[in-house]
Order: structure tokens, then sequence, then C-alpha cells
């Protein structure tokens, strides 16, 4: 199945193709689409159904979105939705190593390091039949500055226990297997497998939703 993948970001199309390579990954920019919608939601779910019903609109296939960042506790929660965007309140745009410091900064010397990365993902097959995962990889911040050169964002930030490293120190195959993206995209693909296998019986079918957890 071709699946139009509603992000601009390169690095979420590799790891999304590696976690569903029996299916073909588009994004927009590749058919000279322009899809961006202002990500308004308070959540990372209203986000990503944002996303997918913008790009929906415009494609009429099957579309995929996610909305995903990190939560740290001794934050409230933040940088949440805002991930992308945090430090940005003024207009600007910091690059990733600015963002990196700046949370580094926010957080000090806290003894409360836990955080995790939380990943919204919603597959949109057609106007009424809807699928969503949410998933989580816990961690905690390391103290030591940014570790690791793999992955991308915050991932030289969140080490996790029982790996014994940050995200970033990981390979990409480890790093599918256990992170927030990859059980959500694993939670999308059972239900692709379901709906490819049963895709005529879906036929005359009432509009429905369903919700994966």
């Amino acid at each position: 199945m071709t699946l139009w993948f509603a992000t601009g970001n390169a690095h979420k199309r590799d790891e999304l193709r590696a976690i569903l390579p029996e299916h073909e990954i588009r994004l927009p920019s590749d058919a000279g689409i322009v899809c961006a919608p202002k990500e308004t939601g308070a959540t990372f779910l209203d986000n990503a159904l944002l996303k997918a019903r913008a790009l929906y609109a415009l494609v009429h296939e099957p579309v995929v979105a996610d909305d995903s960042g990190l939560c740290v506790d001794c934050l409230g929660g933040r940088p949440g939705v805002y991930s992308a965007r945090y430090g940005g309140e003024r207009g600007g745009r910091l690059s990733v190593s600015e963002r990196n410091a700046l949370l580094l900064r926010k957080i000090g010397d806290s003894p409360l390091r836990s955080a995790r990365f939380v990943c919204a993902m919603a597959l949109l097959l057609d106007e009424n039949r809807l699928c969503f995962v949410q998933e989580t990889l816990e961690g905690e911040i390391i103290r030591d500055g940014a570790r690791g050169t793999g992955g991308f964002g915050y991932d030289p930030l969140l080490y996790l226990p029982e790996q014994g490293c940050t995200i970033a120190e990981l390979s990409e195959t480890e790093k599918n297997a256990v992170s927030h993206r990859g059980k959500a995209g694993r939670g999308i693909a059972a239900v692709l497998r379901s709906a490819c296998a049963e895709r005529s019986s879906f036929l005359g079918k009432p509009p429905h939703a369903v919700a994966c957890y």
C-alpha cells in the first residue's frame, strides 16, 4: 500500500520506512505538495489528527501522521507539543544543538531527571476510517551533556538505563526496536495488515473509527 506521511522530516520518513518496509512511504514533497498546517492542538494526538486530515484533503489516499516530542517531569511536561519549536517563542527557530543546550540549562541540577518521548500516530485510510496509537519511550535526562551521534533532535539527551546509553548511541535497528515511534508504527502496521487482508470487506461498511492502545 502507498502511504502518504504528513511530515517534511526525512529522518522520520526513514524511520517509518524501516518500521513499515512492506509499504511505500511518500512525503508530500515527493509530489510537490505543500502541506504545512499550523500545529495548534493541545495534545500530540490533536496535532497528529490535524496533520493527517490536512494531507488527506489534498491526496485522497491513505495518510499516516505523527506528532511527537519530549516530556520532562521536572519541567511540568515541557517542552511537550512544542518540542520542535522550543525556545523559539519570539518567532525565531533554534537549531537542534541550541534547543538541547537550552533544555539542559532549564533542567539544571534538578534531581528529578525522568522524561519520556511520546509519539501519537494517526492512520487515515479514508474520510471515515481512522486509527490512532500513542506510545512512549521512558528514560532520564543525562547530566553530562549530549552523548551520541545517531538519531536526531533530543536523542542525545535521553538516557535509557536498561540499555546503558542514550538513544543517539543506539543503532538504527536498536532504536526502532524500543522507540516511541517504533512502537506506534508497529501498532499501525497491525492495522494495515488487517486492512490489506480484508480490504474488500471494508467496502459498504458504515463509517467507524478505531482507537488502538
